[in-house]
Parts: C-alpha cells; sequence; structure tokens
C-alpha cells in the first residue's frame, strides 16, 4: 500500500466516522425542546395547557410559616382554579399568575411540615384533581430569596 492509499484511507475512515456522529445526533432529542424546570422550584404539569412553574416554598424552619413561590401558567382557552395545598388561584384563559416574590400573589402555608433543604410533598393541580408532588423547601441563604422568607410567627 502507498502513501496516497493509506492518506485517503484515513480520511475516507474520518468523514464515515463524522456522517456517523452526526447522524446519530440528528436522531437525539432536542433537550431545550422539552419543557423544564429552569430555576430551583419544580414544574408540574396540572391540567392540559395549565402548569405550575418553578414552584417552591420558601421558609425559616420546619414549622414555621412558609411563602409559596413560582408561576402558575394557563395556555387553554378557559379559565381554571389551581390549588396549591390548601391555597386557590384563578388563572384566567392564556394567563400566568405570579406567586410570591416583589409583584406576585401572596401565598402562605402557615406551617412548613419540612424543614430547609428537603422536599415537601404538597397536593398540586385543581381543587377536584390535585396530586401530591414534592416540592424544594429553601430558606433565605441565597440572596434572591432572603427578603421573601416569611417572618416566624
Amino acid at each position: 500500500m502507498n502513501r496516497l492509499q493509506t492518506r485517503t484511507g484515513r480520511g475516507a475512515a474520518a468523514a464515515l466516522s463524522l456522517a456517523v456522529v452526526a447522524g446519530l445526533a440528528a436522531c437525539s432529542p432536542i433537550t431545550t425542546d422539552r419543557p423544564y424546570a429552569a430555576s430551583d422550584g419544580i414544574r408540574v404539569e396540572i391540567a392540559d395547557g395549565v402548569t405550575a412553574e418553578n414552584l417552591l416554598v420558601l421558609t425559616s424552619a420546619e414549622g414555621a410559616p412558609g411563602a409559596v413561590q413560582g408561576g402558575l401558567v394557563n395556555n387553554g382557552t378557559t379559565d381554571v382554579t389551581v390549588a396549591i395545598d390548601t391555597l386557590r388561584f384563578d388563572v384566567p384563559a392564556r394567563s400566568t399568575v405570579l406567586l410570591g416574590g416583589e409583584t406576585g400573589e401572596e401565598a402562605t402555608i402557615s406551617a412548613v411540615a419540612a424543614a430547609p433543604g428537603s422536599l415537601l410533598r404538597i397536593p398540586v393541580g385543581t381543587p377536584e384533581n390535585a396530586t401530591e408532588v414534592p416540592v424544594p423547601v429553601l430558606d433565605g441563604t441565597l440572596s434572591e430569596y432572603a427578603d421573601h422568607v416569611p417572618a416566624a410567627s
């Protein structure tokens, strides 16, 4: 085998490898096309076109009051009532209701049954059909949450 045949063989092998990798990459799902929680909270599918986004609870300690943070998104064509624990929120069609923070609706749980850093299992859904989901519990350690942790009573 001469040098030209060796270089040609290597080039063909490299081109084939590149084509196989490109072909496999094209078959892989694009991760960012899938809905995901882009923050510290979780994403919950509530009903067709209705989700809770970045849902979390802020508290100073287990047993202390907690502030529910996140957003309720209704991409549907009818108004929906969303239940989070004992709280109820009306979410108009094609709109978002923010919970907590500077501009969101106040959403307080009187006593959080989990310590910061753990998960709190609370019902989330519609008043007629809620499912218990594990919601992250955080405290004011992160500066973006420090001003939103309710004071212990």
